[in-house]
């Protein structure tokens, strides 16, 4: 089954729907990209991905999780997350989307991606971790948000996971201690900028920082200790930030 394929299809059915809408005068196709991306009002753009649902089965380049040394998740969470599967998506290779003008080729423009987006809110749906993931996207919203920065809330997400895993006792994650994991969480991101890695969670051969400009990574890093040194001389930080 080819991905190019797949994805050249679905472009083409969505700009024909969108051609036929009565919204057409609002909601146009974003020309020069194969991915599906619509632009509303001229103001927004939303991206369409078509995605194949894959229940109950967990990816072998994933099959060392859970670790057997880290008593995090439980089985029965653990079991749960992994009846969650994961899906698989078309997405654009670097070389065809180096060479936009031109029909890449077969093997150039197939690739296969996977997405493990529901177990991985499975994982954070206990306790204040999915407190936690939403102030973090705020922090990075308000202060680590600048041109072409490295620091997506994908980044946060996985780093809190690791989070999870740091701090696998239930009361560590009482509200009492959200600065606490907060704090920890961008900790963890500052050395990953420093060290120019930051692993996914399910499949750590994957390097959520790669190819990213040193000098982005620098800016970074200091950026968040900054936020850093402020969360922890200031234990009221949180309500001001």
């Amino acid at each position: 089954m080819s991905a190019r394929k797949i994805r050249s299809r679905f472009h083409t059915l969505v700009g024909q729907s969108v051609e036929k809408s009565q919204y057409r005068d609002i909601c146009k196709m974003v020309p020069d990209t194969t991915d599906v991306k619509l632009r509303i009002h001229d103001d927004y753009i939303v991206q369409i991905t078509c995605a194949f649902r894959c229940n109950g089965i967990w990816p072998r380049s994933a099959s060392h999780w859970p670790r057997s040394n880290i008593p995090w998740p439980n089985p029965s969470i653990a079991n749960e997350v992994k009846s969650e599967g994961f899906d698989l998506f078309s997405k654009e290779t670097n070389a065809a989307q180096n060479q936009p003008n031109k029909q890449a080729s077969s093997m150039e423009g197939d690739a296969w991606a996977m997405s493990l987006h529901h177990a991985e809110n499975t994982l954070l749906q206990h306790g204040s971790r999915r407190k936690s993931f939403s102030i973090l996207k705020c922090l990075r919203d308000t202060h680590l948000d600048f041109p072409q920065s490295p620091i997506t809330n994908y980044i946060l997400k996985t780093l809190l996971l690791f989070e999870c895993e740091k701090h696998y006792n239930e009361y560590e994650w009482e509200e009492r201690f959200i600065g606490d994991r907060v704090i920890g969480v961008l900790l963890q991101l500052v050395s990953c900028l420093q060290c120019r890695k930051c692993p996914h969670y399910f499949l750590p051969q994957l390097d959520l920082l790669k190819g990213e400009p040193a000098h982005l990574l620098d800016q970074s890093a200091k950026i968040t200790w900054n936020l850093v040194r402020q969360l922890i001389l200031n234990v009221r930080a949180l309500e001001s930030l």
